[in-house]
């Protein structure tokens, strides 16, 4: 809000020659089809005309350009209304001066008076006062509307940006070392290598093409994270470590879609990795009166993490920019840890479709 106030102070840069060029040739016609005594204008109509377009124009133009950017842009209406009366008053009084001492000596050849009273040149003056108000005011909207137009669109473009960098969040070696997994249970010809390829085969549709909207199930998301940890299953071999419960009271709640991924495999990445002892994973996900909350919690080791500093640095600093863009004030993430345990708790309070 701040900063469209401040382009509002500042105008839309228009083109100020082109601007008053149509306006003033405009307005010249149309006075001159007013005080024109018949349909062809004689030369003393030219005169009278563009003489007392003269003593519109000043008024107009410090309107225009004094006026309304720096008072009634700036919100600072009572004054900009006195001084938009007492400038009506000042040029009206002007216009009767210059057609009743100053006129003779710039036209001697001709005679000329104020034709009009007091009341009917205030009347003139306030209309193309008025007139030029919201003909500049019109312009302005056009303009602010547009480039706003033009701001949303980049910042849509920016946000898709990254929400595309949310449902890509997979590891890149993910799939590298989940062919490996499989290279390998198929040399051990091992029967869980038909189950493997068809968990990772599930895992990329998902990744690919069922996360390619808004929002998905809770449902068909909880399915992904089980594939997920099933197929991690075979690389570390201690499923007897990994917990993931469940209590959810609507399948349909829509979530964001890879939403949670990327916290698992962090968990996977840094948790359970290598030989380190007393590895494991607990993870519990909850929906009660679509109040939803994500809970995983996994070892850690402090000489681990610090040879891995991104474990708490990119993954979770994604996670935090894209939950701004998908559920902006309507999360909490909490990070937390102790001794022997990582814990990341997200709280999501409403359901959007």
């Amino acid at each position: 809000m701040k900063n469209s106030n401040s382009k509002l102070v500042k105008g839309n840069n228009h083109n100020a020659l082109i601007f008053n060029g149509i306006l003033w040739c405009c307005s010249f016609i149309l006075l001159l089809f007013i005080f024109s005594e018949d349909s062809n204008p004689k030369k003393i109509d030219f005169i009278y005309t563009s003489s007392f377009l003269a003593t519109i124009i000043i008024p107009v133009l410090f309107n225009l350009y004094i006026l309304i950017p720096f008072f009634l842009k700036r919100e600072r209406y009572l004054l900009f209304v006195m001084l938009f009366i007492i400038t009506i008053i000042v040029f009206t009084q002007i216009n009767i001066w210059f057609f009743s001492y100053i006129i003779d000596y710039i036209f001697p050849d001709y005679y000329f008076i104020s034709y009009h009273s007091n009341t009917k040149l205030i009347t003139i003056f306030s209309i193309f006062l008025v007139s030029t108000t919201l003909i500049k005011l019109s312009e302005d909207w056009f303009y602010f509307n547009r480039t706003e137009n033009q701001q949303l669109k980049a910042e849509n473009q920016y946000i898709q940006n990254q929400l595309s960098s949310l449902r890509s969040q997979i590891n890149p070696h993910f799939l590298f070392n989940s062919l490996n997994v499989i290279y390998a249970l198929a040399l051990e010809n091992k029967k869980e290598t038909t189950k493997a390829i068809v968990q990772l085969s599930d895992i990329l549709r998902y990744v690919i093409y069922d996360s390619n909207t808004e929002r998905v199930s809770l449902k068909n998301e909880i399915i992904l994270l089980n594939n997920y940890i099933e197929f991690q299953k075979f690389r570390h071999r201690v499923s007897d470590k990994i917990k993931f419960t469940c209590e959810i009271s609507d399948e349909n709640y829509q979530i964001y879609p890879m939403l949670l991924l990327p916290l698992i495999e962090n968990s996977f990445k840094h948790g359970i990795k290598g030989d380190i002892e007393n590895t494991f994973i607990n993870l519990n996900i909850t929906l009660n009166n679509n109040e939803f909350i994500f809970f995983i919690e996994n070892n850690y080791t402090e000489n681990l993490l610090n040879t891995t500093k991104e474990y708490s640095g990119l993954g979770i600093e994604n996670i935090q920019k894209n939950l701004k863009i998908v559920y902006p004030n309507q999360h909490i993430l909490k990070i937390t840890k102790n001794d022997t345990k990582f814990m990341v708790s997200l709280k999501l309070f409403t359901n959007e479709n």
